[in-house]
């Protein structure tokens, strides 16, 4: 998520946790002077260039004391250039899993890079590797974002966050409370689709996506979001992409990846409520698995997933706060597949469901300790708890 110098606030998630991909199409207003306090210095009198951060370290222990873990998941420096009042430049860079090279499980990836102009006072422009404007977490994605260890299934399997396009994108934030973005991106590669990598089944999109590196660029997509925030502490939204999704390879069938999700966000004085559902669709499924038969994971024609989530601010003493919170979600990487013949069309996968219970503590500003338990559907086995501590400035 792109910050100005405003520090990144702990799980309060009041409405400005929503409003935070609003503010990036245009610096932020300051704030009103009381008569017998000076007033701020003016906006030219910020720093040309900022740095953030944030970085969470988490620990998964399942029903197997032998397969517990600790992780650092990620850890992300940005950079921010203001180079006039209406032109920035933001770049984030990512290592996830601490170390990165041949032997070990780390990378390290760009997770943004765009330059933004800003066009009037309503529209704005981006061109670059942007970040996706899909559900509640993909633009927003920090630790001290999102209730939780880690983030939710369904914005992991069915949309891939953190997923990002290269590409061009216009905003315009409207003054009866409509926030409106779209815009024209690579796509995604089902020339990639590894048939006997498990892959494919924890997340059908994350399986082939290009993230901006050397990506095909014969299909292009468009993608097409808005949001309303026309009543206090309340977020309405929803998004759609469609693209091409072969490029052009010999051999593959012209194929299209679609993906949409409906989310809002209610935040009436301490609750927090949120629900969000996603579905993602492929064409051309049945000739696209042909070939593959008897592989054990083939391209689902369908998937989907939703998600509802309650939490409350129970106690708090300066920064210092304490947020339990409650989520349900079920979700399906392979709700359906096209039809290959008598013993050869796969069954659907089953739909998992997870119920996740925890609390998060605030410490300071930025700053936020976390544990959780998880209990699945299917797949008892899999059952954890789950402790973290995260950052963000």
């Amino acid at each position: 998520m792109h910050r100005t110098s405003r520090p990144a606030r702990c799980l309060t998630l009041t409405l400005a946790l929503a409003l935070a991909a609003t503010a990036r199409a245009a610096d932020p207003a300051p704030p009103p002077t009381s008569p017998v306090e000076p007033a701020p210095p003016p906006a030219a009198a910020a720093p040309a260039t900022v740095l953030g951060s944030y970085a969470e370290l988490n620990y998964n222990r399942p029903r197997r004391p032998a397969d517990a873990v600790i992780d650092v998941r990620r850890f992300v420096l940005e950079l921010q250039h203001r180079f006039d009042e209406d032109t920035k430049a933001v770049a984030e860079l990512e290592v996830e899993h601490a170390v990165s090279s041949a032997d070990d499980p780390g990378e390290v990836e760009v997770e943004q890079a765009y330059v933004e102009r800003q066009l009037g006072t309503v529209w704005s422009a981006r061109a670059g590797l942007l970040l996706m404007p899909v559900g509640l977490l993909n633009e927003n994605h920090e630790p001290t974002a999102y209730h939780g260890v880690e983030r939710n299934f369904v914005e992991t399997a069915i949309i891939p966050t953190t997923w990002r396009e290269a590409g061009l994108q216009a905003t315009a934030v409207l003054g009866n409370g409509f926030t409106v973005q779209g815009g024209v991106t690579t796509s995604f590669d089902l020339t990639k689709w590894d048939a006997t990598s498990p892959e494919g089944q924890a997340s059908p999109l994350g399986a082939v996506h290009q993230e901006g590196a050397l990506a095909r660029a014969r299909d292009l997509a468009g993608h097409l979001a808005a949001s309303w925030r026309g009543v206090p502490g309340l977020l309405v939204g929803g998004s759609a992409f469609a693209g091409g999704a072969t490029q052009g390879q010999p051999g593959y069938p012209r194929a299209t990846v679609a993906l949409w999700d409906a989310h809002a966000r209610w935040t009436p004085g301490r609750l927090d409520l949120s629900a969000l559902y996603a579905r993602g669709t492929v064409s051309s499924t049945r000739r696209l698995n042909t070939p593959l038969v008897g592989s054990p994971v083939l391209i689902p024609a369908a998937f989907d997933g939703w998600y509802g989530q309650a939490a409350y601010r129970a106690w708090a003493r300066g920064e210092v706060a304490a947020t339990p919170f409650l989520r349900y979600e079920r979700f399906n990487t392979g709700r359906s597949y096209a039809d290959l013949g008598p013993g050869l069309t796969p069954a659907r996968l089953p739909t998992q469901g997870v119920l996740t219970l925890g609390v998060d503590l605030c410490v300071a500003a930025g700053v936020v300790l976390k544990a959780d338990v998880q209990r699945f559907e299917r797949g008892r086995d899999q059952d954890r708890l789950d402790l973290g501590v995260g950052w963000s400035l």
